[in-house]
């Protein structure tokens, strides 16, 4: 007998796969006559974006995550004595460091570890290697992670509201402005992350440095408040830069320049490095 695989069901064994870069997908990689009518580029990442939302709404932890802890972590900044001083009433001090709380459960360590395991299956090669391609794999992660914070910030928003809640009008667009540059800068560290380490590790990694960060980082009481020089250290964590700065905007309607420049700093940093590093198998 010949050694000869079947041929694709439903096409002639004999025609030649004539390969061709796909349009509009320049630098994303090539495709053969199956998928030569590939929908538009921005279409694919739309279409991916959805997906990946998708997935992490209809995962249970992710949503305890997302949702429970910041909403636990919002009571209980109100109903106890940690933040009294920061500004007129608590619900105002807790409500932007929450709001950054969400962002750093989505963007990283959720996105981290959904990243990671999809690394090690396998998912994160088979994908690059379609007209969706490594650039819209990225792009496709970081709609998914925009249209969660949406989601949260209407959820924990409403819920800071109705306990009295009164964000400065001016800090609203400045809150948006930081939540994006946020979302941007604790993506980019989950990415390197997961695209470095084992799965195992970046679940370990991921968890531990939200809990650490969390309690001790400055996102959800400032770092100011911090003794000495672990107040001067954390200062520089993104996760401080981005509390501080919403805690500014939403209380005070001011922009802080310097954590908005620590945002970036970390966003370029983990931005390069992830794309220096990054294994996709």
């Amino acid at each position: 007998m010949p050694d000869q695989q079947p041929g694709p069901r439903g096409l002639d064994a004999q025609a030649p796969l004539a390969v061709t870069p796909t349009r509009g997908t320049a630098g994303l990689g090539t495709t053969d006559q199956g998928t030569a009518h590939a929908a538009p580029l921005g279409r694919r990442i739309l279409r991916h974006g959805r997906y990946e939302t998708a997935m992490m709404l209809g995962n249970g932890e992710q949503l305890v995550l997302a949702v429970i802890l910041p909403l636990l972590a919002l009571f209980g900044l109100v109903f106890t004595d940690l933040l009294d001083g920061v500004a007129g009433h608590r619900i105002d001090a807790a409500a932007p460091g929450v709001l950054a709380l969400c962002v750093m459960s989505t963007a990283f360590t959720g996105q981290g570890i959904s990243t990671g395991f999809d690394r090690r299956y396998g998912v994160l090669r088979f994908l690059a290697t379609t007209p969706l391609g490594r650039a819209g794999l990225i792009f496709g992660k970081a709609i998914a992670v925009l249209a969660v914070l949406v989601i949260q910030i209407v959820l924990i928003g409403g819920t800071a509201v109705l306990l009295g809640w009164r964000p400065a009008l001016v800090g609203i667009p400045i809150a948006v402005v930081l939540l994006v540059l946020g979302a941007a800068a604790f993506t980019s560290l989950g990415l390197l992350i997961a695209g470095t380490v084992r799965p195992e590790a970046t679940l370990a990694i991921t968890n531990l440095a939200w809990i650490l960060l969390a309690a001790g980082g400055g996102i959800l009481i400032p770092g100011s408040r911090l003794p000495g020089v672990l107040a001067d250290i954390v200062a520089v964590l993104p996760s401080s830069a981005l509390g501080d700065a919403l805690r500014d905007g939403l209380i005070g309607g001011t922009m802080n320049l310097g954590a908005c420049l620590i945002l970036l700093a970390w966003t370029i940093a983990a931005g390069l490095a992830a794309t220096r590093w990054f294994k996709w198998n």
